[in-house]
């Protein structure tokens, strides 16, 4: 049972997607997983989708994102600020093949007793966040999935469901092949390839080991000094840029 590498919410930043990728080669990962969010924020959502679209074509699981619903749909209502310009910028770039391949993208997908999901398990499509124990236990209520895969917050944290039934949360080192028993069930949130938030500059994503039931969180530094570049000379909102260089 090969190495999966989880990645999420690389917000077209393929500078960022390719490091983590190669990343995940140099660690033993094999098959890839994408959890959403593929385009919004950055200035390379051609680029993210047309590689993505050749990893699916492969075989990869790629998932739909709210921003890449808004990227077809157009933003929502609530949306912010600067994901609106973010996907009002997208929006005249996608050709009518990256609109093609975005609106055949699944909300969920399972691979045996895991579950992949952008946001939430209780309502995939309602982009729901997932922040707390009370957020992760709703999660689990929806599913019988041992384990369950999420993206959207940016952030990486691990919960946990013990045999009390109660949810608890644990804050993951990089790099650290934690065990996921099968005393426990568990939702991670695997943090963001193109946009992390934790003041961080560095990319974030897991590897998860079905064999030896582990998951491991990864964070990998990138050229984000190019991405900034490129976010300013294309004319997308300067503090996209800004956030990219303070990791927030």
């Amino acid at each position: 049972m090969p190495k999966v590498a989880l990645l999420s919410d690389i917000h077209a930043n393929i500078e960022a997607l390719e490091a983590c990728m190669a990343h995940a080669r140099k660690n033993g990962a094999t098959e890839f997983a994408f959890l959403g969010d593929l385009v919004g924020y950055g200035p390379d959502p051609c680029a993210v989708l047309d590689r993505l679209s050749e990893l699916a074509d492969q075989g990869a699981p790629v998932l739909l994102g709210n921003h890449d619903e808004a990227a077809v749909e157009g933003p929502p209502a609530g949306m912010s600020e600067m994901g609106r310009q973010g996907i009002e910028w997208t929006q005249p770039r996608l050709a009518q093949r990256h609109r093609d391949f975005i609106r055949s993208l699944p909300l969920v997908h399972r691979m045996g007793d895991t579950l992949l999901v952008h946001a939430s398990a209780s309502e995939p499509g309602a982009w729901k966040y997932l922040n707390h124990e009370d957020d992760a236990a709703e999660s689990l209520a929806a599913t019988d999935a041992t384990q369950t895969f999420v993206g959207h917050v940016h952030y990486q944290r691990l919960f946990y469901q013990g045999s009390d039934g109660r949810t608890r949360v644990f804050h993951p080192t990089p790099a650290a092949d934690i065990p996921l028993s099968d005393h426990c069930r568990w939702v991670a949130t695997i943090g963001s390839v193109g946009q992390p938030r934790d003041h961080n500059t560095a990319a974030a994503y897991a590897i998860f080991d079905p064999r030896l039931r582990t998951l491991t969180f990864c964070r990998v530094p990138y050229d984000w000094r190019r991405t900034v570049f490129k976010i300013c000379s294309l004319g997308l909102p300067p503090a996209l840029a800004q956030r990219l260089s303070e990791g927030r």
